[in-house]
């Protein structure tokens, strides 16, 4: 039996972003239009007894470099992919095991990030990740990421 798509994001983020193997991070559902993350409570706790706000905010920036990082996979546009800026609201806090799903900022901007990726070897997209805990919205995140295409090694 081989692995399958969140099988396989999870091995990726764990070895190439040991954080996320710290945090207990797991790949829940991984699609074009959408990453989820899920870290469980106890890795991730606070003073307080509730999820640390760099825990939430790491889980965010991870669903969504994912999204992003999958996308451009798919269309055989192996990028180095960074974050460049980001907000994090925090809007209650999270006193259990936590999710966080990513999807684009803008799903139509799409066609033009890959455009001028292709064009200028550089592009930047916008993704917004929202942060859960049962029905309770933890916190929202919106960041912008820059892809530098691969260049082949010749």
């Amino acid at each position: 039996m081989t692995a399958g798509p969140t099988q396989e994001l999870e091995a990726y983020l764990h070895t190439h972003i040991p954080l996320s193997a710290a945090m207990q991070v797991a790949v829940v559902a991984a699609s074009d239009d959408a990453v989820a993350l899920s870290a469980p409570l106890a890795p991730n706790i606070n003073h307080r007894s509730t999820a640390f706000g760099g825990s939430l905010s790491t889980l965010a920036i991870l669903s969504a470099w994912a999204l992003v990082n999958m996308r451009l996979n798919a269309e055989g546009l192996p990028s180095r992919l960074v974050i460049q800026s980001n907000h994090m609201d925090y809007d209650a806090p999270v006193e259990g095991d936590f999710t966080a799903t990513a999807r684009l900022a803008d799903s139509a901007a799409w066609p033009s990030f890959v455009k001028m990726l292709k064009r200028r070897g550089r592009a930047r997209i916008l993704a917004k990740s929202v942060v859960r805990c049962g029905d309770v919205t933890g916190g929202r995140f919106e960041g912008e990421f820059v892809a530098f295409l691969n260049q082949p090694q010749g």
